[in-house]
């Protein structure tokens, strides 16, 4: 018995132990995340007058939300900027981190260049691109003419300005996915393709047989941060067609959308239920890539 009991008390203290190594950590988590998360949940059923006040109002911001034929677009053009964006940018990077993974001269400074986008703050990337872009005295239309190319109105013509963003994504995503994926190349043993080369496989199918599926945990990984940046962009697509603009209903995200309820309209309550609806969005398409990844990804 008291065996059983010198283990029951030691089993106590490990356990007081362990849950006061992490107390700071999880009261950060629930005061600055779950308590918010709580509050949108709450803000969203309410209806905000002048000064802050506030009343329950239901479920009405719902029904205007499902209603309402901006958000559908927003969520739509939020989509096609994923579809477009998130694949683009995962090939590339991995193409690039291929290359950059390989013993060349000016390794290192290769990696800082495809990099220096990561550092650099949005509204920066945003500006240069948005000036390139221009119309009238930007470099892409001014290169187009040296060719005697008309240019186009990259960022005003409403069919041409969402894949403008697209383009500026991209670009602006590669350099963290590259390193990403740089670590998870690493971590293949240089064993199988050794194996291979003696087999007499050429590069594309060490590519194919050893690289990729060897790659595919840590594409996994960069497919779903991707994901979730894409499904919350919001500065690129301020900083670059502004509000108001003749391309807003064709560019505007759901983000976009929440920031133009709460700050310019001043609907916190409504702006709260489009908060909850980017936050299904994303639980939604995080649950139907960790379902279908068993199908994909191979974990040695």
């Amino acid at each position: 018995m008291k065996a059983i009991a010198g283990r029951s008390r030691i089993k106590k203290e490990n356990w007081l132990w362990g849950y006061s190594m992490i107390a700071p950590a999880m009261l950060g988590i629930g005061f600055f995340f779950i308590w918010p998360m709580i509050q949108t949940f709450y803000f969203s059923m309410t209806r905000w007058g002048d000064f802050g006040t506030y009343k329950f109002a239901g479920f009405d911001n719902y029904h205007r939300l499902f209603a309402d034929h901006d958000v559908w677009k927003a969520v739509l053009n939020t989509f096609r900027y994923v579809v477009l964006a998130v694949p683009l940018s995962v090939a590339i990077s991995i193409l690039v981190a291929v290359m950059l993974n390989q013993k060349i001269k000016g390794l290192s400074l290769y990696r800082t260049l495809f990099f220096l986008p990561v550092i650099t703050m949005p509204a920066a990337v945003a500006m240069v691109w948005k000036w390139l872009y221009n119309s009238d005295y930007g470099l892409l239309n001014h290169m187009l003419n040296e060719f005697s190319i008309q240019g186009s109105r990259w960022l005003t013509d409403p069919q041409l300005a969402p894949y403008s963003i697209v383009v500026v994504m991209i670009w602006s995503s590669i350099g963290f996915n590259m390193v990403i994926l740089l670590a998870g190349l690493q971590g293949i043993s240089k064993t199988y393709y050794e194996a291979a080369r003696i087999d007499g496989a050429g590069v594309m199918a060490q590519f194919l047989r050893i690289t990729l599926p060897g790659l595919t945990p840590t594409v996994f990984f960069v497919f779903i941060i991707s994901l979730i940046g894409t499904l919350q962009v919001f500065d690129l697509i301020w900083m670059m067609v502004g509000n108001p603009s003749i391309v807003k209903f064709s560019t505007q995200s759901v983000v976009y959308l929440f920031y133009d309820a709460a700050f310019l309209t001043n609907e916190k309550g409504y702006a709260a239920s489009i908060a909850v609806l980017i936050f299904v969005l994303v639980m939604v398409m995080t649950i139907i890539q960790m379902v279908f990844q068993k199908k994909w990804v191979h974990y040695e």
